[in-house]
């Protein structure tokens, strides 16, 4: 959640360090910090709030901080308040550190530091890292040992880079549970660590992801890795395809409202990895082998990606013929799901680095009975832990997505899961070949119907005018479409602010309805369907009890229908509904929070990648 960067090497690191912060501010943050160490001391900049209000303060000394080693952070709050104090980097009299994570045995190690003298100046669970490691370095142990020590006796998940007053040009980066990597740059004897990629762009497209357990050594020209038994070991480096692919907003006001208009493009790359568009036929290769001859599956997922989970359950069983279990990774971990040996689990991660579905990834591993149950990971990070430590990995190609409401990821993952199923029909023989065909046809045109959806665009804004009114708003959806009302209420809440549930229609009369009154709107999905009659009705009884209607459907039923507001969508097979339908909530959601004034990209509270519970 938190974005953490440590560079060393020969030339000043502050304009470096601030400059890869603001990179990493996608993924959300509530102050921000830096530290670097030169001639026997460690300089420490804290802020409060955003970035720019670091670059203030530092701005008002008249002298940037001196130093060829730093790290840096920005802070998306756990323990403690967002406050300067609060803020990242701690330190100590010889350590500063950085970290991502949760220190669960916190108040424990605390307390025992308190015990010898120890003064906290902080609210979190981080300090007592840069105590301990301070604790052990006046006990006459090297910084490498020290660091060990304190490994041995943190509870919980970190990522953390620690920075050493007598030692300025090495950092010690370690991480359980949360991402971290190093960067080399052979042309500018520099060494980095990171918790995302994307903050290396500039600098580097070697990267060596550390494994679970890791800690690594770096300096300007050399790093040592060791394993979670301390033993030295050696990683693979990867030549990474995320770095330089940050772009700017281009004409955009707004990272989301790009992303919303690149999804034509990323959603046809994502297609075109699966389908032969001449044959019109499916490829996934070793699909078919992993999930062999299992007429069940799990699929396991957080926030957005969990809907995504809900739309592959009802393709899967109505196509694959393959029964579909869906779990919340943060539900699944902590209860004793029954597993059937060769149940094929697939779970499903934007980042690729969420702690509830990497944890739940490593439950299956380790399923008490012994049963091997295979492990599929969708993500849009090839290099992400869960597709490292999973079986097999289907990548989307959303590209970099910045704007933390996820848009582009969804639909791609919406778009993967289409295929999956069709290949999973296929190997199974549950579809005719010809019925395979028509879908990938289907498929194949998403991309044009999503560009003429966009060139609607405009109809939105005056729907979302209205919307910005209201205080509490209600999706309904029957079918594929009910997990894209939940998407929708969820952007809603995310990016404007704005409290919204969603029902899926047939459960309205059973308690909702007694919310229905003329200030509280109901957006509608229904496309075209065996279903989309009933759907009809239920908007019909929320109308005759005075509920404002926004209805997102055909032409045809609109005409019939009437409603208040309405979207007209192109009429399409009902197998890429839920791709399509996802665009013009997108567009409601991000209308609607730009006629509110809130901050559309960095949205209150939240974070892009969720590395913590």
């Amino acid at each position: 959640m938190c974005g953490i960067i440590g560079i060393t090497g020969k030339r000043p690191v502050y304009t470096l360090i601030t400059d890869t912060l603001k990179r990493l501010e996608y993924r959300g943050y509530d102050s921000a910090g830096l530290a670097t160490t030169s001639q026997g001391r460690i300089d420490l900049w804290r802020a409060q709030g955003k970035l720019h209000n670091l670059e203030a303060l530092i701005a008002r000394s008249h002298e940037p901080p001196p130093g060829t080693c730093g790290i840096g952070h920005t802070r998306w709050a756990t323990h403690g308040r967002p406050t300067e104090n609060n803020a990242h980097p701690h330190i100590s009299d010889n350590v500063a550190v950085v970290h991502n994570g949760i220190i669960e045995n916190f108040r424990t190690l605390k307390s025992q530091l308190e015990k010898k003298g120890v003064h906290f100046t902080s609210e979190t669970d981080s300090e007592v890292i840069v105590h301990t490691i301070d604790h052990h370095l006046k006990q006459g142990d090297s910084p490498l040992r020290a660091t060990q020590k304190t490994l041995a006796c943190l509870e919980g998940a970190f990522a953390i880079v620690i920075l050493f007053r007598e030692h300025p040009t090495m950092l010690i980066g370690a991480r359980r549970g949360s991402p971290l990597a190093i960067g080399i740059s052979e042309d500018t004897e520099e060494m980095y660590l990171s918790s995302d990629a994307i903050a290396l762009a500039p600098f580097t497209q070697k990267i060596c992801y550390l494994e679970e357990g890791d800690h690594a050594v770096i300096t300007p020209h050399q790093f040592t890795l060791y394993n979670a038994n301390n033993k030295k070991v050696e990683r693979a480096f990867t030549l990474t395809a995320t770095s330089g692919a940050i772009s700017g907003k281009g004409e955009f006001p707004h990272y989301m409202l790009k992303e919303i208009y690149e999804q034509p493009a990323v959603v046809g790359e994502t297609l075109e990895t699966f389908i032969d568009s001449l044959k019109r036929t499916i490829t996934m290769p070793s699909i078919g082998t992993i999930f062999g001859q299992s007429t069940t599956c799990r699929l396991i997922a957080c926030g957005t990606s969990y809907y995504a989970a809900q739309v592959a359950r009802i393709l899967l069983e109505r196509y694959a013929h393959i029964s579909v279990h869906c779990d919340y990774a943060s539900e699944f971990r902590y209860r004793d799901p029954m597993l059937r040996d060769g149940q094929p689990c697939l779970f499903i991660s934007q980042s690729g680095e969420t702690a509830d579905t990497l944890a739940a990834m490593r439950l299956v591993r380790q399923h008490k009975k012994g049963k091997k149950n295979p492990c599929i990971a969708l993500v849009n990070v090839a290099e992400s832990s869960l597709a490292r430590e999973s079986d097999h990995f289907i990548v989307t190609h959303a590209g970099p997505e910045i704007g933390v409401a996820s848009t582009k990821a969804f639909t791609t993952q919406l778009a993967a899961l289409s295929c999956l199923t069709l290949a999973l029909a296929d190997h199974r023989g549950t579809l005719p070949q010809a019925t395979i065909q028509t879908l990938a046809n289907a498929l194949i045109e998403v991309p044009t119907r999503i560009n003429q959806i966009l060139k609607q665009a405009d109809a939105i804004k005056d729907i979302a005018h209205d919307l910005a009114k209201a205080h509490h708003v209600m999706y309904l959806g029957r079918d594929s479409l009910y997990p894209i009302a939940l998407e929708g209420a969820l952007k809603l809440k995310e990016i404007a602010y704005i409290h919204a549930h969603a029902h899926a229609a047939g459960e309205m009369k059973h308690g909702p309805i007694a919310l229905i009154d003329e200030t509280m709107p109901s957006i509608i999905l229904a496309p075209p369907s065996a279903v989309q009659v009933k759907t009809l009705s239920n908007m019909a009884e929320i109308a005759s009890r005075g509920g404002p209607i926004i209805l997102i459907s055909d032409a045809r039923a609109i005409k019939k229908s009437a409603p208040q507001h309405a979207f007209a969508m192109p009429e399409v097979h009902d197998f890429t509904n839920p791709i399509l339908y996802t665009i013009p909530i997108q567009l409601l959601a991000y209308h609607t929070a730009v006629s509110l004034g809130t901050d559309v990209d960095q949205p209150k509270n939240l974070a892009k990648a969720v590395t913590v519970e």
